[in-house]
């Protein structure tokens, strides 16, 4: 176990707001630097990115669009939050208590147990998927598609650190075109577009997959579970082709990880690529196609933590924690970043 795995998080650490609240742009999060090369750990801005990296760095972003996942249940204090949708056209859901203004945990559910939602949907649990947390459920929007009932009906999950509710706009990113995902890909929050065009300007390229992440509830740190993804043929192209000339592939965030790391076979060959993948990135398995990684930071004991060891190494990991942690740096989707460079 490393110390990134077991650490205390302080609840002042935690962000409790989008950034816009605390007087902040979007982009005016900090961004810690961890250098694999030298070990070295930095401080700067957000805002800085452009001049960290390189002219010919490629860029993989998930072009996921979060849903407003949360419907509530009528005639009960409980929500459900839209997960996954399955290969065979059901749904991972999570049931939730209503606590005060946020949810917890609601490890009663049964199956056959139908649940009534608002407009007249409707969930019925089949069995378990995980620990009771996670249902395998047959979904009735009436004749909608999950993500049409969920843009009339639903809000976007929220944990308890984050007090207030905020628009569904806060929770998306300047990639988003697909909805698909229950709870944003946070690490390219803090991107604009005035970012992108410097970045582009400077000689960044841009190779866009497809990965729509599920719940990843702060109360249980449990393995990831089968997730849409695709990995288009223009990106594929890019990535082998930056690869083959020696540039950098920095992934944004775990989702762009997951997705073009599930296309690539052993030599990081990456392949256009559609489907459904429950690939688990660890330092035993290591990654064949990312050399870097921007992320957020993860909670202690998070099962991402795997991978960023396996990008990083245990002993950079440590440092960077420990030094986030000294450093006050945020927590959360709403908090600051962490780029992880070979």
């Amino acid at each position: 176990m490393t110390v990134a795995t077991d650490f205390a998080l302080p609840s002042e650490l935690e962000a409790h707001e989008p950034p816009e609240a605390r007087g902040l742009p979007r982009d005016g999060v900090r961004l810690l630097v961890s250098e694999g090369a030298s070990g070295r750990v930095s401080h700067h801005g957000f805002t800085d990115l452009p001049v960290l990296l390189r002219a010919g760095d490629l860029l993989v972003v998930n072009t996921s669009a979060t849903m407003p996942a949360a419907v509530s249940v009528v005639d009960a204090a409980l929500a459900v939050h839209f997960s996954t949708e399955q290969p065979d056209g059901s749904w991972l859901v999570e049931p939730r208590r209503v606590a005060g203004t946020a949810t917890e945990p609601y490890p009663i559910g049964e199956p056959g147990q139908r649940l009534e939602l608002l407009g007249g949907g409707a969930v019925t649990l089949r069995r378990p998927f995980s620990a009771r947390r996670l249902w395998e459920s047959d979904v009735d929007t009436l004749g909608r598609g999950v993500p049409a009932y969920l843009a009339s009906f639903g809000a976007p999950i929220r944990y308890s650190y984050v007090a207030a509710r905020w628009p569904l706009s806060y929770y998306q990113t300047v990639f988003g075109t697909t909805p698909g995902s229950a709870e944003m890909p946070s690490a390219s929050r803090p991107f604009t577009d005035r970012m992108v065009t410097r970045m582009v300007s400077a000689g960044v390229q841009f190779a866009p997959v497809l990965l729509h992440t599920g719940v990843a509830s702060p109360e249980a740190h449990e393995r990831p579970y089968p997730e849409r993804f695709a990995v288009p043929a223009t990106s594929a192209r890019l990535v082998n082709t930056a690869r083959a000339e020696g540039r950098r592939v920095i992934a944004i965030g775990t989702t762009a990880v997951r997705a073009v790391e599930s296309a690539a076979d052993h030599r990081g060959r990456v392949r256009p690529t559609e489907g459904w993948t429950d690939l688990i990135v660890t330092p035993s398995r290591g990654v064949h196609v990312v050399d870097g990684l921007l992320t957020g930071f993860h909670e202690p004991r998070a099962s991402h933590l795997d991978m960023l060891a396996a990008i990083a190494g245990p002993e950079l990991l440590d440092r960077t924690y420990a030094e986030a942690v000294n450093a006050d740096y945020l927590w959360h989707e709403f908090g600051d970043v962490n780029l992880l460079l070979p």
